[in-house]
C-alpha cells in the first residue's frame, strides 16, 4: 500500500509546476486537500490534488496537464497528512514546483491573473470583481465537485463549465519578459533553480528545467512571493516557444523550447530534459522512431522583431529549428496538412525552420508543433496520474 501510494505521489508531482508557460490552472493546495467529499476518506489527503489534475486533463483532452498550486505555510506540518505526504510538499517547496505562501488565496488569484490562467477553487471570491474583471469571465473560476467517474467542474462564478484561459494581464506581459533575482540564499524560485532545500537530493533528476515564476507586485515592485524582498532585474529572459507532442490524435504533452537549451525527443532520449514518447508508442512505431529521433531549437527571428510579440512566447516569437537525428528520417506537414504529396521528407541530419502552422511527423500518427497549433482530434482517453493509487483510497461517490 504504501508503495502504491509514494508511485502515485511521484505522477502526481510530474504535474505540478510554476511555470509560466507549461501551467494550466492555478489550485490553492491546503483547499484542495480537504474536499473530503471527492474520496470519502481521511480529512485531508494529498491524493486529491491528482483527482482534480485528472479531472482538469479530461475537460481540456490532453495529457501531463500541469497546475499551478499554492501552499499555505502551514501545510508542511499538517497533523492530517501523512508524514511521507508532508515530506513530499516539502521537497516540491524545496524544489521551486510549489510556491509556500502565508497567504495563498491572494498571490492565487494575483498568479491567475498575471499568466491568464483558469483558477480551480470553491471559493466564490465575492467582492474581487472590480480588482479582477475576469472573475466574471466564462470558465474563469471552476469549482471541482463530486461526479460519477471522479471530479466535475461547475462555476461559481461567471457561468462555462470548461476551465478557460485569459490574456495576461499588461503587467504579467511585462515582468516575464525578465529575469529576476531573490536575494535571500537559496531561494527555489527566484535564486537560478530550485533544490536547495532539506529534501534537495530527493528531487526527480529527470525533470526538465522549469521557468522562472511571475514575482509577485507589491507597490508596483517585483518582490519573491516567498520571501517578501525585493527582486532585482537580471536582463532579459530567453524566449519561450511551448511545443506539443500528439500522437494517435492525443495531446500527450507540452515542453518548453527555449534559446538556450535545444530538446531531444525520441523513444528515450538520453539527455536532460529530453523527451521521452516510448510510453505512448506501438511496436511498430518504437521500432522505426529513434531514441532521440529529432532535435528542436529556438533562435531570434532572422526579421530582427522586437521582444513586443502577439505570440505565445514571454520575450518575442523565435524561428523555430527541426533537425532530423534519426536513422530512418522525418517528415514536415506544412501547414498542418495530411495530404501526402505535401509532406516533405527529412533526412537524417537535415534541417528546417518551421513555418506556421507547420507540424513534424516521426512517424504516421507521431507529431510534434507548436501547442497553439496542435490540438486533439480523437476520442479522448487520458492517462491518469491515479493510476497506481490503491482502490481504497478512492471511494468515490456514488452518482
Amino acid at each position: 500500500m504504501r508503495f502504491e501510494i509514494s508511485k502515485v505521489l511521484d505522477a502526481i508531482e510530474g504535474r505540478v509546476c510554476t511555470d509560466p508557460s507549461l501551467a494550466r490552472a492555478v489550485v490553492d493546495l491546503a483547499e484542495v486537500i480537504r474536499w473530503q467529499d471527492l474520496d470519502g476518506g481521511r480529512p485531508a489527503s494529498l491524493l486529491r490534488l491528482g483527482m482534480v489534475i485528472d479531472a482538469l486533463s479530461r475537460q481540456l483532452e490532453e495529457d501531463s496537464v500541469p497546475v499551478y498550486a499554492i501552499v499555505h505555510r502551514a501545510l508542511l506540518s499538517d497533523a492530517d497528512l501523512t508524514s511521507n505526504e508532508r515530506m513530499v510538499v516539502r521537497r516540491w517547496a524545496d524544489d521551486g514546483l510549489v510556491e509556500v505562501l502565508d497567504h495563498p488565496g491572494d498571490r492565487m488569484l494575483e498568479v491567475a491573473d498575471l499568466l491568464g490562467l483558469p483558477v480551480l477553487s470553491r471559493v466564490r471570491f465575492d467582492g474581487l470583481g472590480g480588482r479582477y474583471p475576469w472573475l466574471g469571465q466564462a470558465g474563469r473560476v471552476l469549482a471541482p465537485v463530486p461526479g460519477a467517474g471522479g471530479p466535475v467542474f461547475i462555476a461559481h462564478v461567471g457561468g462555462g463549465q470548461s476551465p478557460a484561459s485569459g490574456s495576461r494581464s499588461p503587467a504579467g506581459a511585462k515582468l516575464l519578459t525578465r529575469q529576476w533575482r531573490c536575494p535571500e540564499s537559496g531561494c527555489a524560485l527566484f535564486g537560478g533553480g530550485g533544490g536547495g532545500g532539506a529534501f534537495a537530493d530527493l528531487a526527480r533528476v529527470d525533470r526538465a528545467p522549469a521557468g522562472q515564476p511571475p514575482p509577485s507586485l507589491r507597490n508596483g515592485a517585483p518582490t519573491c512571493p516567498r520571501h517578501g524582498t525585493r527582486l532585482s532585474d537580471a536582463g532579459p529572459r530567453s524566449r519561450t516557444e511551448v511545443l506539443a507532442v500528439r500522437i494517435g490524435g492525443l495531446v500527450r504533452r507540452r515542453f518548453a523550447l527555449t534559446e538556450a537549451q535545444p530538446v531531444l525527443v525520441g523513444r528515450a532520449p538520453d539527455s536532460s530534459g529530453g523527451i521521452v514518447l516510448g510510453q505512448w508508442l506501438n511496436d511498430e512505431a518504437r521500432r522505426w522512431i529513434s531514441r532521440s529521433h529529432v532535435r528542436f531549437e529556438l533562435r531570434a527571428p532572422a526579421s530582427g522583431r522586437g521582444a513586443a510579440s502577439d505570440g505565445p512566447s514571454w520575450s518575442g516569437r523565435g524561428e523555430v529549428i527541426v533537425t532530423d537525428t534519426s536513422t530512418n528520417g522525418s517528415g514536415v506537414r506544412p501547414g498542418g496538412s495530411m495530404a501526402e504529396p505535401d509532406r516533405i521528407a527529412l533526412a537524417p541530419q537535415q534541417s528546417r525552420v518551421l513555418g506556421q502552422g507547420d507540424i513534424v511527423e516521426l512517424y504516421p500518427g507521431v507529431q510534434v508543433g507548436r501547442a497553439d497549433e496542435l490540438l486533439s482530434d480523437a476520442k479522448f482517453s487520458p492517462t491518469s496520474v491515479m493510476a497506481e493509487a490503491p482502490t481504497m483510497a478512492m471511494r468515490l461517490p456514488r452518482p
